[in-house]
């Protein structure tokens, strides 16, 4: 607990970080991308590994748990939050924007909030307001968690900007586990791999595009690869991501100027520190030493 306090007292009196969120381990492959495109802003990533899974739960508590979340990365100084997790920004972000950030009291750890007023942006709309300029047949999949599958949030973005594409989806409840169980790269994940995407194409042989909308499964690209249709076009979500916030940025300079440029970077998460960075190391490419948050 010394710890988290000693990073909350710096974030407060010097550093206003970029915050990315995410259940679990998934967003480390958001923020790996995010980093690299502007790696001269300050990050602080919340793992709520504690609580995870979230894509199994209600609405209301994957809502419950991310507001709380994102309460903790304002109160340590954060201006901008990423939802780089796509079972949050499908069941919690909208009522977050909506409802919660007009009511949110800053400060509640010390941080200084005074400024511009504070957003929250999630995975789900930079990469729906592109989906469509990949796919030359007008046929894409989904390849989600049951939660994200389930909230139909792929399809009504979607609708929005390329209303005449057609989104077949396919919940894929066994690669989460796959992945942080170390299985990912085994023999043992070809079948379930390929049986989610027999499942898909089995919809529609016209589907050119996926889109991986869970940020665990970039780490099952080489399987899924080799099991999807040649030529098939494969996105993840953190190149598109990590641009998408790029021009946020230009196209928001108050709140640029308000998100501090000191190249740190800090962890937290709400479970073992030591499997946290362990299974970090791999998700976010480098070594990673976390924080443990008791929320």
């Amino acid at each position: 607990m010394r710890r988290l306090r000693e990073s909350h007292q710096l974030m407060s009196e010097k550093v206003q970080p970029i915050g990315v969120f995410d259940s679990g381990y998934g967003g480390l492959t958001v923020l790996r991308e995010i980093v690299r495109k502007l790696p001269q802003y300050d990050y602080v990533y919340l793992g709520d590994n504690a609580r995870t899974p979230y894509g199994t739960r209600s609405f209301d508590t994957v809502y419950h748990y991310t507001l709380e979340c994102v309460q903790h990365l304002f109160d340590a100084g954060c201006r901008l939050v990423v939802l780089a997790c796509n079972t949050a920004s499908a069941k919690a972000l909208r009522n977050i924007q909506q409802l919660d950030l007009p009511t949110l009291v800053p400060g509640r750890t010390g941080a200084r909030l005074d400024g511009p007023d504070r957003r929250v942006l999630g995975v789900i709309r930079p990469t729906t307001e592109v989906i469509g300029k990949y796919s030359k047949t007008g046929n894409v999949g989904i390849l989600a968690t049951r939660g994200t599958i389930t909230s139909e949030s792929y399809v009504v973005e979607i609708e929005k900007f390329f209303p005449a594409l057609n989104v077949f989806q396919e919940a894929c409840p066994m690669w989460v586990p796959l992945v942080e169980n170390g299985e990912y790269a085994s023999p043992g994940a070809d079948y379930f791999v390929k049986q989610h995407i027999d499942r898909l194409m089995a919809q529609s042989s016209d589907i050119d595009t996926l889109l991986l909308a869970c940020t665990h499964y970039p780490l099952l690209l080489d399987k899924i690869r080799q099991a999807a249709p040649a030529n098939m076009t494969i996105l993840t979500q953190g190149g598109i991501v990590a641009d998408s916030l790029a021009e946020y940025l230009i196209r928001h300079p108050e709140i640029d100027a308000q998100c501090s440029k000191y190249g740190q970077r800090t962890f937290l998460t709400t479970d073992s520190t030591e499997d946290f960075d362990r299974q970090a190391t791999i998700f976010y490419g480098q070594p990673v030493q976390s924080i443990h948050l008791a929320l």
